[in-house]
């Protein structure tokens, strides 16, 4: 599985990162959480409060965003989002 990670302020992208993780999708909270702090550590960012609404967003359309109220320390951006890039289909020969 591999994610990006982005920092957006006035709809221009501040930092990024693009990560690879196990191949599976977490389904559970815990998993997405350990995931969120791997990829927020690049960034030097404290990790959002991570909500059953987020891990629903990424199951169903493999995206969500944290707005500045999801983090406990001050932001400088508008919306930080996490998108899951599409698998790639192995071709059968």
């Amino acid at each position: 599985m591999k994610l990006w990670a982005k920092c957006i302020k006035e709809q221009k992208i501040q930092k990024d990162v693009v990560q690879e993780f196990a191949p599976a999708r977490p389904s559970e909270l815990s998993g997405w959480s350990e995931v969120l702090v791997a990829l927020c550590r690049p960034l030097d960012l404290a990790r959002p409060v991570l909500m059953q609404k987020h891990v629903r967003e990424l199951a169903q359309f493999s995206r969500t965003v944290f707005y500045p109220q999801d983090f406990m320390e001050s932001v400088d951006f508008d919306r930080f989002e996490i998108e899951i890039f599409p698998e790639k289909k192995k071709k059968q020969n």
